[in-house]
């Protein structure tokens, strides 16, 4: 017997259980089926989130769900990285903000800015049943063993088999059908879809989880940061995932592993006795004793959609974790999805343009991605010379850049793409970026473009407007954007702001006074934050070539800067550096 659904997905992790529970909130009538292959609760790594990733749950009812699963706040990471010992910290919030804060809280204020470290056991059940709960029909241990193409479209899917725990096997037939089963991929092979590996480092990862390890620093009531330590072969993760339990890998090259002739039990246990905190870290603390392991390589899909389907977090890519963008790309990605389905159902966009979307938008996304961890291995001495690697990676995005004009392309938004309407990546904003570009060269810091001109035009000759998408509410508005060059312009947000501006104004304290009077406006409570948001957006539009910059002598200008220590970035002062330097360590 024929089975039937609205929609099926196949994989119920974060991905499949975002794509079903959004779904089934905005349009309650479309019968969902999620198909999971595991019986959960499952380990799993990708522990670390970032604070997008808290907006999409909100959106999804669940946040007060996990908040409630106690799992730390993760205000930002401790980074040992490139040639210097020193530590320093990434914060996404000043720590001094969760002083005061009670657990379980609640969505707003500091913790719009936040993040957790998961346990994925813990958490990916709690999404699950969440999308059970809205109405999805989740079936777990059952394994989709064939899928089945139209013979008249072989871009098609007809239907798929699925085999239940019993052993039994059923025929399942939908109108779509989302591929979230990770790095099996079910969809993605079985309609031939290749795959592109852009990244110029292949990693192998190892990992296991330890009991009773402490933790470099509390901040608040159950916050903390992770720590990223490079220990010249490779990096460390250390990951807080509750008050006894942490995750630990180590990522190397491939290619380092082979030659080392070693186990990956061994190679595992020496990484971890190299770092000096570490060590100290757990010191008391106990292995679970059970080393897993996984290549580690990034990939783009070539294809995201079909006819009637699409791939959805890592079955389309996957980044290096190094920035850990890994959840967030498959969260964000996920909605997209369910919104796609959404306004397929409502037919009011044209189905073509909103699958092209889709494809482009995430396609895009996940690259700039394995683009950003590329120039973090760059920082890190993995490549002899820092531009070099810049213009390989502005060649790949297919711009002819001289080595120096492709750092400075990277280093001032050239791959930013995360948020819509603002620039930033991987949630480090181009004030942070910078702030990396000038850590890993050893400047003191990078001046902006924006700091040698005073005089701003606007400049859309021969541009081509065409549509965008705008995600909010469970629908697809169409916005507009605009192209040129193969640089892309849009006009939500920030940029739309700073457009409006700049049709009116042309002298930078001009621009700065209207500025701040809409930010005061529609921002009253973050109106510096969106100030600076807007002239990042004004960085990268003189970038791009958007905005014409002149300096007038007459005129006085504006000095942009940001250092190795500036914003977020800050030398760390944890407590943990004096217990190791009081052990001798």
């Amino acid at each position: 017997m024929l089975d039937v659904s609205d929609v099926v997905i196949i994989g119920g992790g974060p991905g499949g259980s975002t794509s079903g529970s959004l779904i089934r909130k905005y349009m309650p009538d479309l019968a969902v089926t999620i198909i999971e292959r595991e019986r959960f609760p499952r380990d799993h790594v990708g522990e670390s989130q970032l604070p997008l990733i808290s907006r999409v749950l909100n959106e999804m009812g669940c946040w007060e769900k996990c908040e409630a699963a106690n799992f730390p706040v993760k205000v930002g990471a401790t980074y040992r990285w490139g040639n210097s010992d020193e530590l320093w910290d990434f914060n996404f919030v000043n720590p001094d903000q969760l002083e005061g804060q009670t657990r379980p809280g609640q969505y707003e204020g500091v913790r719009l800015n936040t993040a957790w470290q998961v346990d994925r056991a813990v958490y990916d059940q709690i999404l699950l049943d969440h999308a059970a709960e809205l109405g999805c029909e989740v079936h777990q241990e059952a394994q989709v063993c064939r899928i089945v193409v139209d013979e008249a479209d072989p871009d098609r899917i007809d239907h798929i088999v699925v085999r239940d725990a019993s052993g039994q096997e059923h025929e399942l037939r939908a109108r779509h059908y989302i591929d979230a089963s990770g790095n099996a991929a079910v969809i993605r092979k079985a309609m031939n879809v290749a795959i592109d590996q852009p990244a110029s480092l292949q990693n192998v990862a190892f990992w296991d989880y330890w009991e009773n390890a402490e933790w470099a620093v509390e901040i608040g009531v159950g916050g903390t940061r992770v720590q990223v330590l490079s220990i010249g072969t490779g990096w460390l993760w250390f990951i807080p995932l509750g008050p006894t339990r942490t995750s630990i890998g180590f990522v190397c090259p491939a290619a380092f592993y082979k030659e080392s002739g070693q186990t990956p039990e061994e190679l595992y246990h020496w990484a971890v006795k190299q770092d000096p905190r570490v060590r100290e870290l757990t010191r008391n603390a106990t292995p679970r004793g059970k080393v897993e392991g996984t290549k580690d390589w990034s990939f783009l899909a070539q294809r995201l959609v079909g006819t009637n389907w699409m791939l959805v977090g890592e079955s389309a890519g996957f980044a290096d974790p190094i920035l850990a963008g890994g959840m967030m790309l498959t969260h964000t990605c996920a909605r997209h999805a369910a919104y796609v389905i959404l306004e397929l159902e409502r037919g009011r966009h044209n189905a073509d343009w909103l699958k092209s979307d889709y494809e482009q938008t995430q396609r895009r996304r996940i690259r700039q991605h394995i683009r950003f961890a590329d120039f973090w291995y760059a920082g890190n001495g993995q490549f002899t010379d820092l531009e070099q690697h810049s213009a390989q990676i502005a060649k790949d995005a297919g711009l002819d850049m001289n080595p120096k004009d492709a750092f400075r392309w990277l280093s001032t938004g050239g791959f930013t793409d995360d948020l819509q309407g603002a620039v930033g990546l991987g949630g480090v904003d181009l004030g942070g970026v910078k702030s990396l570009a000038a850590r890993f060269t050893g400047e003191e810091q990078l001046e902006w473009e924006l700091s040698g001109s005073n005089i701003f035009e606007l400049d859309l000759t021969d541009a081509e407007k065409v549509p965008a998408s705008f995600l909010h509410q469970g629908q697809i508005r169409v916005t507009l954007e605009y192209r040129r060059d193969g640089k892309r312009l849009p006009t939500v947000g920030m940029f739309s702001i700073m457009q409006q501006v700049l049709e009116k104004k042309s002298i930078i304290h001009d621009i700065r006074t209207a500025v701040a009077r809409i930010c005061q406006k529609h921002y009253p409570q973050s109106a510096p934050l969106h100030v600076m948001l807007c002239f990042q957006c004004l960085e990268s539009m003189v970038n791009d070539g958007w905005v014409r910059a002149s300096f007038d002598p007459m005129l006085p200008v504006i000095n942009f800067k940001s250092s190795a220590n500036s914003g977020n970035f800050v030398p760390n002062s944890d407590d943990v550096n004096h217990r190791i330097s009081d052990s001798g360590a």
